[in-house]
C-alpha cells in the first residue's frame, strides 16, 4: 500500500505561481538613465568595457553617447550588465597655506 498525500483540492493553499520571466522594468530603467544622462559602463559579452550615456533604446538595442569617441548602437543581446557610474564632483581650488593660491 502506497502512501497517499492529501489532494490538491482539499488543500487549504493554493498552488504558487511562478515569478514571471520578464518584470517590464527594463524600459523604466533605460528611460531614467536617458533623461538624467547619468553615465553609465556597459560590459559587452566578449569582455569589452565601454562607458558613456543612453541617449535612446529600443526593444533591441541601446544608443551609447560618448564624450571624445565615436556613439555606439549595442544589440542588447551583446550587452552581459550596465552598470551607473558616480557623478564626478568638480574638484575645488587647493588654497596653500597662508591663504594664497
Amino acid at each position: 500500500m502506497g502512501f497517499k498525500g492529501p489532494s490538491r483540492e482539499s488543500s487549504p493553499h493554493k498552488a504558487k505561481t511562478p515569478p514571471p520571466d520578464d518584470t517590464h522594468q527594463e524600459a523604466a530603467y533605460l528611460k531614467s538613465l536617458g533623461e538624467n544622462q547619468t553615465p553609465v559602463t556597459i560590459k559587452l559579452m566578449d569582455g569589452e568595457f565601454v562607458q558613456g550615456w543612453v541617449e535612446y533604446y529600443d526593444r533591441r538595442m541601446i544608443r551609447l553617447t560618448r564624450e571624445g569617441a565615436p556613439n555606439l548602437f549595442i544589440f542588447k543581446h551583446e550587452i552581459s550588465y550596465i552598470a551607473e557610474e558616480q557623478p564626478r564632483k568638480a574638484t575645488k581650488e587647493k588654497i596653500a597655506p597662508g591663504g594664497k593660491k
